[in-house]
């Protein structure tokens, strides 16, 4: 089964925690035991999984990514300007897969899945496909 979820990011770079809909995924599919895989079609922005206890985590990524990735660099030619986004969207990734047991998304207590913007703010699609 495929679903489809349309969010609406409200700045250049932040983290959104997905969890909730991945969760709403795994319930309407039915499945009790198999695979969710959430997968991102866009190249400045990403998926990843990670702490959801302190938002501190979510400021700190940002602020890393930022300083790894500066979002203007003398040397970029790309024209659009946000090579940097490019960047941390490849370092993040497009996808993650997450084991369902029991009906229920297989998540250590402190973890949430979190769709990524690099380049907002910006209406985006990401994809849940789940599959026992």
């Amino acid at each position: 089964m495929l679903q489809s979820f349309s969010i609406r990011t409200t700045k250049r770079d932040e983290m959104l925690d997905i969890t909730h809909l991945v969760e709403e995924a795994v319930q309407t599919s039915g499945i009790k035991e198999g695979v969710a895989l959430v997968y991102c079609p866009h190249t400045t922005a990403g998926i990843t999984i990670n702490e959801n206890a302190d938002p501190d985590v979510k400021r700190d990524m940002i602020r890393r990514f930022d300083e790894t990735y500066p979002w203007t660099h003398p040397l970029d030619r790309h024209a659009e300007g946000n090579t940097a986004a490019h960047l941390k969207a490849s370092t993040v990734g497009v996808s993650q897969h997450v084991i369902i047991t029991n009906g229920k998304l297989l998540l250590g207590t402190w973890q949430g899945i979190y769709f990524c913007e690099y380049d907002g703010p910006r209406q985006r699609t990401f994809y849940v496909k789940v599959w026992g």
